[in-house]
């Protein structure tokens, strides 16, 4: 692929040579300005991937390659540059005692000089709805503005890749929609790659690709049409799709009624009207 951006090459992982393989002889490309969902149950090895994209874990065996650059010891600072990460937990991640201190953090790191750095604070915060919570203290905010906040300060250093590693777990699901609607949005307007690690189907819709993990090995590639197809055998791998999914593939069982898999509800409506419009 000529827009590769991050590439597995017969990467596995253990933690230790008594453990078992965490990943096995896994391969894919994710290419440059896309959405990439990697979903699997607990245990699978999805977020393992999002520790070895970003330095956090070094393979076994195989490579990792990140924009040209062969992921090592020598080279994860490097990387790194390129890649911002949003944990499930974002009070992990806090160290300023306001969102705007928590946000320049990075970028002081990174010696950005003043006055540009207070534009990225500002646009960063404004990109995620929190410029009026500048003040406020992260520890104060609810899950939600927490995992803005966390969001906006990967913004901030301008990375080419956000992970988002199981980032809407503690959140209902509004927030849940909330959020990857902000980073979708995000993504469109800087042109960035996103790569959302997780166990919810619901969250896959939008995404361009989709790699399903299991027991350690890619067990497929697709994309979440695809995906959602595939309801029996997802679920003897622990996956369930969504309703909406669900729905469509038992008015299909019998009859061939919807042109194509819904992603949502206004698509199964559309595809129901479409239907009968034709009788």
């Amino acid at each position: 692929m000529n827009n590769t951006y991050i590439e597995f090459r017969n990467v596995s992982f253990r933690y230790s040579e008594e453990q078992p393989w965490v990943l096995n002889n896994v391969s894919f490309c994710i290419p440059a300005d896309r959405w990439v969902a990697i979903i699997g149950h607990n245990g699978s090895g999805k977020s393992t991937i999002a520790k070895l994209i970003n330095g956090l874990l070094f393979p076994v065996k195989g490579e990792i390659i990140v924009n040209g650059i062969t992921v090592t010891e020598e080279t994860v600072w490097e990387v790194r540059k390129a890649i911002g990460m949003v944990f499930q937990n974002p009070d992990n991640q806090f160290v300023g005692t306001t969102v705007r201190d928590d946000v320049a953090f990075g970028l002081e790191n990174r010696g950005v000089e003043r006055q540009k750095m207070i534009s990225k604070i500002k646009s960063s915060l404004e990109a995620v709805s929190m410029w009026d919570y500048r003040l406020h203290e992260p520890h104060r905010l609810s899950g939600g503005q927490k995992q803005r906040v966390a969001i906006g300060g990967v913004l901030a250093v301008s990375p080419q890749v956000i992970i988002l590693d199981e980032a809407t777990a503690m959140l209902d699901p509004k927030g849940r929609k909330e959020i990857m609607q902000t980073v979708n949005n995000v993504r469109l307007q800087q042109g960035i790659s996103l790569i959302s690690i997780t166990h919810d189907l619901n969250e896959i819709t939008q995404a361009d690709q989709v790699i399903v993990m299991n027991k350690g090995e890619v067990w497929l590639e697709a994309s979440p049409r695809e995906v959602f197809q595939k309801e029996k055998m997802l679920q003897k791998i622990g996956l369930d799709i969504p309703f909406v999914a669900k729905l469509a593939n038992e008015i299909n069982k019998d009859q061939m009624i919807l042109e194509k898999q819904p992603l949502n509800q206004e698509e199964l409506i559309e595809g129901l009207w479409t239907y009968h419009s034709k009788m």
